[in-house]
């Protein structure tokens, strides 16, 4: 049987997913933080967006391929950072990376995963992106821009959305800590999943690689949900973005906005594109969707737009793109894919999407993603 077959959607390989790595781990990617009501508006308000279908076009192929900060790509969306990676599934910053690669979309290394820069290099290709959380001191965040650039990474975003560290209730009570520690609890549920198990022992644990160089042993009061990355880091202001940007030279993009006013003043720093993000849920549980704030963000700035959070199938992809994103990033989606079916599913979760963009804009008439019909309100 296909993976066609057996998982024709992103919800296919996420129920997959779940059977297939340990219970901390499920509770690690899947998780938000509060209620997760967050999380819930995401998906609730992108279902509320219309699009409305259009008839006798004739046959056509629909034209994927869109231009992105200096780039010709195949396809308009691509994987965005996320943490600790490589306890999804062993070994996933490479697995990302190469199926990137062969793609041709962006891939996102996270300050927080599990490698380190220089550790995939090799597998890198073109569209290599490196996301910082923003050191407190300047050598250290010198160093990481040099070790980033020097790793073929051409584009930086800066993550803003994470002043303080959130509480993530859900992830705290499965028991994981950073870095993690395998207690009889967790070792209980790693042993109902021989696959990750086996994965894992050929590796080692995960730990945060690219922090290795920067660690220090003053990490005993940190809360049981945050690792030493929260030693490093702070909170970041215009001044901030303003040094970054004098710093980098190549594409700079700022993640985590929700405001048109903090766009407009991104575009005054010189910022060359803004990223509408809620971080899928997982910071603040009284945040608006990022599809209904999208519109404004766009009223607001010429910039090119990124938007992720809630993103499930090529349909979102194509709400997203009509309400004035640019293009879209994925995160868990990846992970689910990689949970389910290793090394495969990166590619197959492209597969899935790709088909879908193709079966939606077959039905909206649009030949391309230049002639999206304007989205509308669904009751």
């Amino acid at each position: 049987m296909t993976y066609d077959a057996r998982f024709p959607a992103l919800s296919d390989l996420k129920n997959c997913a779940e059977r297939r790595i340990p219970k901390f781990v499920w509770e690690y990617l899947d998780s938000g933080t509060g209620s997760e009501a967050t999380k819930a508006r995401n998906r609730s308000a992108l279902d509320k967006v219309g699009l409305m279908p259009s008839i006798l076009h004739g046959e056509f192929t629909p034209d994927l391929t869109t231009s992105f900060l200096g780039a010709d790509l195949p396809l308009p969306f691509g994987i965005a950072p996320v943490g600790m990676s490589g306890l999804m599934w062993p070994d996933a910053e490479r697995y990302l990376a190469q199926s990137a690669n062969r793609l041709g979309i962006p891939y996102t290394l996270s300050t927080v995963a599990t490698a380190a820069p220089e550790d995939i290099q090799n597998v890198l290709g073109e569209n290599g992106w490196f996301q910082m959380y923003p050191p407190r001191d300047e050598g250290i965040r010198r160093d990481m821009l040099k070790r980033a650039r020097a790793s073929g990474f051409t584009t930086l975003v800066l993550t803003v959305d994470v002043p303080v560290a959130s509480r993530r209730e859900r992830q705290t009570r499965s028991g994981l800590t950073n870095p993690p520690r395998l207690t009889p609890r967790l070792l209980a549920q790693v042993a109902l999943r021989p696959a990750w198990a086996l994965g894992m022992a050929h590796r080692g644990m995960p730990h945060m690689r690219m922090l290795d160089a920067y660690a220090n042993a003053a990490t005993n009061n940190l809360p049981v949900n945050a690792h030493v990355g929260y030693l490093l880091r702070t909170s970041p202001d215009w001044d901030y973005v303003k040094w970054l940007r004098d710093a980098w030279q190549g594409p700079f993009v700022v993640k985590g906005v929700l405001r048109g006013k903090d766009a407009e003043r991104l575009q005054g720093l010189g910022v060359d594109a803004v990223w509408v993000s809620n971080h899928a849920g997982r910071q603040f549980d009284a945040a608006p969707a990022t599809i209904d704030v999208l519109p404004a963000i766009r009223r607001a700035t010429t910039l090119p737009i990124i938007f992720d959070s809630g993103i499930e199938g090529g349909l979102d992809i194509l709400r997203a793109l009509a309400s004035g994103a640019n293009f879209v990033m994925l995160g868990r989606a990846w992970h689910y894919a990689l949970a389910a079916l290793g090394p495969e599913g990166p590619d197959h979760l492209a597969h899935i999407l790709k088909s879908d963009l193709i079966a939606n804009m077959g039905q909206l008439g649009a030949r391309s993603l230049r002639t999206l019909p304007k989205p509308f309100k669904l009751d």
